[in-house]
């Protein structure tokens, strides 16, 4: 490419040759930058916030700060929240319509962190937008919306990262390096926390607040009445917890712990293939919430029947005791904990060891993905990385919905002769929110 050709002209050049069917890369290359890998003034990458809540805002913070990029706009379903969050990060203008986001040319990259029943439908068309994409984990609210997650990014050449930022912590990525080079010895069992599965609701009408398109909050799930304790994503309990809309505890904080599980294990591609329920267990029956409550109740039914899974090379993981968002690994030099940026071993010197080592990757996980964009390599948490993990959560919520043992071919990426469980691998959305074709 010509250097002299700004970053902005080769961005949508590419875009209208993606549309047109003529191949040509989507990836700025590092000699479209004003100075080496240093951007000009006008030669940053376009960044805008889709659903700038509680973690999104935080999420598309680090983005517009970062040197590497210009922040253009925000857009959420709570104008004042997007007004107010354009104000603090220099953007040009607030949307609540995200479809306006991703109509600007001058958006490169988008970050979302909205509820997960509306992850998948922004992912996709923002791909097919041709825009690249920070999605907060859990990436998906189904294992069929991953797979066309997945080739959205691919087709359109679109860097995703998943905001599994366990990845880029110098202590789980070395941990997760030593025992997947098999220096923990074979590993005979691995523990997992036992995350709950998420519930029902039918809680109160109360007023919509000024600003709010609560129909369009609703978007594929059907419309229900407005309640903060709906709205909000941890409250009395919050929308983490409600089965239209999450996948609770279990894809929550789930996604988290078995990612590294994934990664430990060398399974980042694949996947079980048996989901486990324990002997003489009946199907989840759970509650509805129909006022405000906090989460112990739900949890402690959503916790049973207890669960296990097992890959094709016999290691079988066990939902039990172990901190949420991490594994126990229990090889034959030993056992090792890894944990949200620690690691802990019996004996000692084997964490003493993972410690001492050097960690090449970048730490901070947002900057991982603007740099792969310039790059054009694939991020560290990479969209066919995070939808897999997010599977295993998906299938573990299914199993114990159906409360019974269930068969996974993970190539193929259905239940083994069990059509009922395989009606679970998406969901019917609303009229009008269907996901687009890819």
């Amino acid at each position: 490419m010509n250097q002299k050709q700004s970053r902005r002209t080769f961005l949508r050049t590419a875009s209208v040759a993606v549309l047109t069917g003529v191949a040509a890369p989507t990836l700025i290359s590092r000699t479209a930058l004003a100075d080496g890998n240093t951007p000009g003034a006008n030669e940053r990458i376009g960044v805008a916030g889709i659903g700038v809540g509680r973690r999104g805002s935080e999420i598309f913070g680090s983005a517009a700060k970062n040197p590497k990029t210009q922040a253009i706009c925000v857009a959420d379903v709570w104008l004042p929240r997007a007004e107010s969050v354009a104000k603090k990060n220099g953007c040009d203008a607030a949307y609540q319509d995200y479809r306006q986001v991703l109509d600007r040319k001058d958006v490169d990259a988008i970050t979302t962190a909205t509820p997960e029943h509306w992850r998948g439908l922004i992912c996709i068309n923002a791909c097919l937008a041709g825009k690249h994409v920070y999605g907060e984990k859990p990436i998906t609210l189904t294992i069929n919306e991953g797979k066309l997650m997945e080739k959205a990014a691919r087709r359109n050449n679109v860097v995703f990262q998943t905001g599994s930022q366990q990845r880029s912590m110098k202590e789980n990525h070395l941990a997760c390096e030593f025992i997947r080079n098999g220096e923990l010895g074979e590993i005979k069992e691995v523990i997992a926390a036992n995350y709950e599965s998420p519930w029902l609701c039918n809680l109160p009408e109360q007023p919509i607040p000024e600003g709010l398109d609560w129909e369009t909050w609703c978007g594929p799930t059907p419309v229900v009445p407005y309640n903060i304790d709906l709205f909000t994503p941890r409250a009395k309990p919050g929308w983490l917890s409600f089965r239209p809309y999450s996948g609770g505890e279990m894809t929550g904080w789930g996604t988290h712990g078995f990612d590294q599980i994934q990664c430990a294990l060398g399974m980042d591609l694949t996947g079980p293939t048996e989901i486990l329920v324990e002997n003489g267990a009946s199907p989840l029956v759970p509650p509805t919430y129909d006022n405000a409550e906090d989460a112990k109740r739900g949890n402690e039914i959503c916790s049973k029947p207890r669960l296990a899974y097992r890959y094709a090379n016999g290691i079988t993981v066990r939902l039990d005791n172990a901190n949420r968002g991490g594994g126990i690994f229990i090889g034959t030099k030993g056992k090792m904990e890894i944990f949200r940026g620690n690691v802990t071993s019996n004996p000692p010197e084997l964490a003493q060891e993972v410690l001492k080592r050097e960690f090449k990757l970048n730490h901070d996980h947002v900057d991982n993905w603007l740099s792969c964009i310039l790059s054009g390599e694939r991020p560290v948490s990479d969209i066919a990385i995070g939808r897999r993990s997010a599977a295993v959560c998906h299938l573990l919520n299914i199993a114990r919905y159906l409360g019974r043992s269930l068969k996974w071919d993970p190539e193929k990426e259905v239940f083994i002769g069990d059509d009922e469980a395989n009606a679970q691998l998406s969901r019917e959305p609303r009229k009008g929110y269907e996901l687009p074709e890819v």
